[in-house]
């Protein structure tokens, strides 16, 4: 019977490491980046709406194949489909430092992209395996504390190696923590996970999926032009006959009656995206303040929007161990609140605004993101049986990258609409700091909206097959 523990502890404790490793390696691959990003204009001859495109492409495809690899990670094996994420993820890496032109680099970066979402789609799915409700809090909370760590060290370490080693720099250090997770993988995590082999899988609903979201996701980035409103059109309409799809076959990619049957997993589906919508381009958008409107260097740039994930990062255990015990609702709303504040804050910077200023907001945003997303992770991973853990996860991360796409394509259609398709320089700085301003009222409305999804999904913890 020990022996039995002990296998199964360590089985815990590896998936937990493996998944954790994982999560910390994309976001600071993504928060490095966007730091990073004036300097590869500089390097590349580009203007803000293709940099912005660098980090769009790679959030565009992790969302449009997340939801299909996840189907696929069902049917033949969520760790298959993990370590494969981690080998074309580390490839891409490889690629991207290598790449030539900007063109290029969005190219590699859509590879690498496409790496992440089969990363996203199974990590979650195999700790909320392993490890029982009345753990997975703290082990959910543990693991969106790496991704907050990832974060936290991007700016900072991200401008460092930006400014004496180059922006490759930042990509080539991604191999090895890629040879890493493989080695563990083939090491040390021995089980397989597959809850629906034989299942045929949907090939129909897939492509409505990926066609529908790209159209959807890129229309709305080019929304001020008609061909962009025409793609955003289509989308919608993909999306439609999609749903109708998977409400009749017999093994939908989707079980789009998740949403429609289960409260609790809608609603905080819905906040998760709001959050993730109203937040992501915040690293974006104060990059670009401090380095171009503050005349800062990108490693002391780093430096100052290292308080938001730090405090993330802090926070998140403490609020994942916290919603195995109390109410989620509360713990998940209240950071909705505190996230909305600090996104207000933001609304009246100028030239002249304090730093101290500009830290305090990211801490109180930090907070409430890390009191709003692990509690909210947990509600949805729980709110649904064992044979959904791999669509509910799919759509955790789901819900973060859509999120994450829109915040950037707000940004971009602002940059777009006020800035034009030029390199920013010291002429266009006022305009620059005008599409910021409407960015963050923009967000911090969005995020109003969320509040009330965060609240409106109940006091429940939903469904719990192995409850007790």
């Amino acid at each position: 019977m020990s022996e039995t523990l002990s296998t199964d502890d360590e089985l815990k404790i590896v998936a937990l490491l493996v998944a954790s490793v994982a999560s910390f390696f994309t976001p600071f691959m993504a928060s490095s980046v966007n730091i990073a990003l004036p300097t590869m204009g500089a390097f590349f001859g580009a203007d803000a709406i293709i940099l912005n495109w660098i980090t769009n492409g790679y959030l565009l495809a992790a969302a449009i194949f997340a939801v299909p690899f996840a189907r696929v990670s069902d049917i033949h094996g969520r760790k298959k489909i993990f370590t494969y994420g981690i080998i074309i993820f580390t490839i891409a890496s490889m690629l991207c430092a290598l790449a030539p032109s900007a063109i290029s680099l969005i190219l590699f970066r859509i590879i690498q992209g496409i790496g992440t979402a089969m990363i996203f789609v199974t990590s979650l799915a195999i700790i909320t395996e392993v490890y029982p409700p009345r753990e997975r809090g703290k082990a959910i909370g543990i693991n969106v504390a790496s991704v907050y760590v990832g974060l936290s060290l991007g700016p900072i370490l991200g401008g460092l190696m930006t400014q004496y080693l180059g922006w490759q720099s930042l990509f080539f250090l991604m191999i090895p923590f890629g040879i890493l997770i493989i080695a563990l993988v083939f090491w040390k995590l021995r089980a397989e996970w597959i809850e629906s082999e034989g299942e045929k899988f949907d090939y129909t609903g897939s492509i409505l999926y990926t066609v529908g979201l790209l159209f959807l996701m890129y229309g709305f980035t080019e929304l001020n032009t008609i061909f962009g409103a025409i793609l955003l059109i289509m989308g919608i309409t993909l999306f439609v006959v999609f749903f109708r799809w998977e409400l009749k076959v017999e093994s939908p990619v989707f079980n789009v009656k998740l949403f429609t049957e289960n409260v609790t997993f809608a609603y905080s589906s819905l906040a998760a995206l709001i959050n993730y919508s109203a937040t992501f381009a915040v690293t974006l958008l104060l990059s670009y303040y401090l380095q171009f409107i503050k005349d800062l260097e990108p490693q002391s740039a780093g430096l100052v929007l290292i308080a938001q994930p730090i405090m993330m990062a802090i926070v998140a255990p403490l609020a994942g161990r916290m919603s195995d015990k109390y109410e989620a609702r509360i713990l998940a709303t209240a950071g909705m609140v505190l996230v909305t504040l600090g996104l207000f804050g933001f609304i009246f910077l100028t030239s002249e605004t304090s730093l101290i200023l500009v830290i305090i907001s990211q801490v109180i945003l930090g907070i409430g993101f890390g009191l709003f997303s692990s509690p909210n992770t947990n509600v949805i991973m729980g709110s649904v049986k064992k044979k959904f853990y791999g669509i509910a996860s799919a759509t955790v991360g789901t819900m973060r990258l859509i999120g994450q796409t829109m915040s950037i394509g707000i940004a971009t259609l602002l940059f777009a609409l006020m800035l034009g398709r030029v390199q920013i320089t010291p002429g266009q700085y006022p305009a620059l700091l005008n599409s910021i301003h409407l960015s963050f009222i923009i967000f911090t409305a969005i995020c109003v909206v969320g509040i009330y999804a965060s609240w409106k999904r109940g006091d429940g913890m939903g469904y719990q097959e192995d409850k007790g």
